[in-house]
């Protein structure tokens, strides 16, 4: 079976890592290394494998570092989203640079997260799963008792299937969202650049059933502050990759 894979995909490198502080006082959080490899090409590297041709990066923190690891890639065509004067959150972030994004699905990518062992095949299991007819968003989710340093509550359930809630009020849920996405880029047509996160999206697609979940069959290796940096450093260490 043939996938269509998005040509572009939004990288988000632009947040302040304030939980990686030290270590984020003098480099970006996605520049940080596990094992010699920065968080964000441990992302790009199976994402171009996948067969994405172009990349939207935004920055805003340390914004020259990460703008120049990014220029440096040849295996990619890189555009750059300036940010550095206002953060604007995964959602602020996509409404300024819907003009770049064109109109064909897109993947969206966080950079604080990864999975081993490193392959495609998540971004692929996106792409054919994703049907634009019944959905606007499909988001890679990662099982909470299959990851490393994640200590939230969980994200999601997901009902009927593949649609996803939210965990609201529960204690806790079953489903991460695994900083991987496709979406339809015309969700943020008209949208102001303000700072705002994609959950208000997301908000407004779950009770219309519009808001899919793909279920990670990697494990997870989530990278939020000094503690889990070393956690994933030991784990891949032991396991390769």
């Amino acid at each position: 079976m043939s996938v269509t894979v998005p040509h572009t995909a939004m990288v988000l490198a632009a947040g302040l890592g304030t939980r990686m502080r030290p270590l984020t006082d003098t480099t970006p959080k996605p520049l940080l290394k596990v094992r010699g490899k920065a968080l964000i090409d441990r992302l790009l590297d199976p994402l171009v494998a996948a067969g994405v041709k172009r990349i939207v990066v935004n920055s805003h923190y340390l914004a020259d570092q990460i703008d120049a690891h990014v220029l440096a890639r040849t295996d990619v065509n890189v555009v750059l989203s300036d940010e550095r004067g206002d953060v604007l959150e995964t959602g602020g972030a996509i409404a300024k640079a819907r003009g770049l994004l064109g109109d064909d699905p897109i993947y969206v990518l966080n950079t604080d997260a990864f999975w081993a062992p490193e392959s495609p095949e998540p971004f692929l299991a996106l792409a054919r799963a994703f049907d634009p007819a019944a959905e606007d968003e499909r988001l890679l989710i990662a099982d909470t008792g299959q990851a490393l340093g994640f200590d939230g509550a969980g994200d999601f359930f997901l009902q009927g299937g593949d649609r996803l809630i939210r965990r609201g009020h529960t204690a806790s849920a079953p489903w991460a969202y695994a900083g991987v996405r496709i979406m339809r880029p015309q969700l943020y047509d008209g949208m102001a650049v303000e700072r705002f996160s994609a959950l208000r999206i997301w908000d407004e697609l779950i009770p219309k059933g519009r808001l899919a979940g793909q279920k990670l069959d990697r494990f997870w290796l989530h990278v939020g502050d000094p503690n889990a940096l070393a956690d994933a450093e030991m784990w891949i260490a032991c396991h390769g990759g």
